[in-house]
């Protein structure tokens, strides 16, 4: 039995490893990596300006205000891969979140998040299925490892996934 746990810790190290170590682009051309945020919960979200859900914007900012000093931060990663709804430029997206939704949480360029041209880190994120459209969230704990996800409707203040941060962070 001690075998058989010390071989899943070692496996989970290793994802969280092979997460961490994707190259990512920040949303003004940056290098970066899930590395970067070592030792912090993350809530990872493909977003869109053009969106139903892009109100979201709100309520991740006020999240990540929220648990920031606690360790979590909320990663945005724009595509366009739902409905169109994600047209512009990195500097248009930045611009617009920054102006609209006073975003400081880290953005990063945009990515393809679904066929053959899927980003790696979402290729990594949904093995057991694909995300359907724009703002799913995946939260990751604070050791690199995928903790669990979210649909689109997943409201980021007040309910599930509020609380399953909370839990990460291991706050009452």
């Amino acid at each position: 039995m001690k075998t058989l746990l010390a071989l899943l810790a070692m496996t989970a190290a290793t994802l969280a490893s092979d997460l961490q170590s994707i190259p990512l682009k920040t949303i003004d051309g940056k290098d970066a990596t899930l590395k970067d945020y070592a030792s912090k919960v993350l809530l990872i979200v493909n977003v869109a300006s053009e969106c139903g859900y892009t109100g979201q914007y709100a309520g991740l900012q006020a999240l990540h205000e929220k648990y920031a000093s606690q360790g979590f931060t909320v990663l945005g990663f724009p595509c366009n891969d739902f409905g169109g709804q994600e047209p512009g430029s990195e500097a248009q997206i930045k611009q617009f979140c920054t102006t609209r939704y006073q975003v400081s949480f880290p953005m990063f360029a945009k990515v393809s998040i679904t066929g053959g041209n899927k980003h790696p880190l979402y290729a990594s994120l949904t093995k057991d299925g694909e995300v359907q459209w724009n703002f799913e969230k995946f939260l990751i704990g604070k050791d690199g490892t995928f903790i669990t996800r979210f649909g689109s409707d997943a409201e980021p203040e007040g309910g599930n996934l509020e609380q399953a941060v909370k839990k990460a962070l291991g706050l009452p």
